[in-house]
């Protein structure tokens, strides 16, 4: 199933999407909680009745004529108030690369565990406008990445059960101020400030089931679910990272376990992949200086269009936007 949250009477609904029409959660069956964050908190009770009414509308032995074309409506976040949001560090070819651009070396840890941090989940949003402030255009990055919601209560949850607690996939951009981000970071702390201003989630979360057949095995000595989804990402219409969900080292299953150690996830807990290789400027312009000392670097401007795309979890589509501001907090440094 693909569902989606989109502005209704200026509250969040949720809904189903089928063929380029959503169904409020109703049409599917009356009882059904027409909110994401109740519909997580009751995953196994309403999923199976609303795959139910799913099925029925898609192969055509249940009609309605209360759909809503998929171009009329304003589309949320997916999951528009997730109770946390971490973002996990799980692609082995980002992280390499990385250092490498910055002549140190494979940092060995990264291969022993799996490691995540937490950003500002109430900066969550979908499509549409970024809005940015001035400090944030000093080095504004995307990050390709995709995430997952949990979809019940678990607590030192094994590698071995944990996809169990994966409502679905989504496509996530972890937009970075990455000034705000290295300056901070030099305490040893974060990122907070060159991260919190927006998380992108959407254009809809895809349960498991429709992804089964680009299931593959994850990477030798690993556990859990992996797919073999194409994640591409262009700026302003020129494509600028290429890679795949398959080339995640840890998975979503390992980055669960460490998450849920002595510690409650709840449905609605957002968890990202942390981002794919060449996924990010940050990473191609080091890539590019690196090869060529006279590499223009490239970042995120006001105006830019981002679009993300993750074969069968959509297209994800933003704009960034300068608020109207002259406030700066780089200005307030002693």
């Amino acid at each position: 199933m693909k569902f989606v949250t989109y502005l209704k009477e200026e509250r969040d609904q949720l809904g189903v999407l089928i063929k380029n029409t959503i169904y409020d959660m109703e049409v599917l069956h009356p009882d059904l909680p027409g909110s994401m964050s109740m519909f997580l908190n009751y995953w196994d009770e309403s999923y199976p009745v609303a795959q139910a009414g799913e099925i029925m509308l898609r192969e055509g032995t249940r009609t309605s004529n209360k759909g809503i074309p998929l171009s009329e409506v304003q589309l949320l976040a997916p999951v528009p108030f997730p109770t946390s949001c971490r973002d996990g560090y799980a692609f082995r070819q980002h992280v390499a690369a990385a250092r490498r651009n910055r002549k140190v070396d494979m940092i060995p840890e990264f291969d022993q565990y799996p490691i995540f941090y937490f950003t500002n989940h109430h900066s969550i949003q979908g499509p549409g406008n970024i809005n940015c402030m001035p400090d944030h255009f000093e080095k504004l990055d995307f990050e390709l990445e995709a995430a997952i919601v949990i979809c019940k209560h678990g607590r030192n949850i094994k590698a071995s059960e944990a996809d169990e607690y994966i409502g679905g996939l989504m496509i996530m951009n972890d937009m970075s101020a990455r000034r705000l981000q290295m300056e901070e970071m030099l305490l040893n702390l974060g990122p907070a400030k060159g991260k919190d201003f927006s998380t992108v989630i959407g254009p809809w979360l895809v349960t498991l089931d429709e992804l089964k057949e680009f299931e593959v095995p994850c990477k030798e000595n690993h556990i859990g679910k992996s797919w073999n989804l194409a994640m591409k990402c262009w700026v302003n219409g020129k494509q600028v990272s290429a890679g795949n969900l398959a080339d995640m080292d840890w998975t979503f299953a390992e980055i669960i376990e460490r998450a849920s150690y002595g510690v409650d996830l709840f449905a609605g807990d957002v968890i990202g992949s942390g981002t794919v290789g060449t996924g990010c400027f940050l990473e191609l312009n080091g890539t590019g200086k690196l090869n060529d000392p006279n590499y223009q670097e490239q970042w995120l401007q006001a105006g830019d269009e981002v679009e993300m795309e993750i074969d069968k979890l959509g297209r994800l589509s933003n704009t960034i936007v300068a608020e109207e501001t002259d406030w700066s907090i780089l200005k307030l440094k002693k």
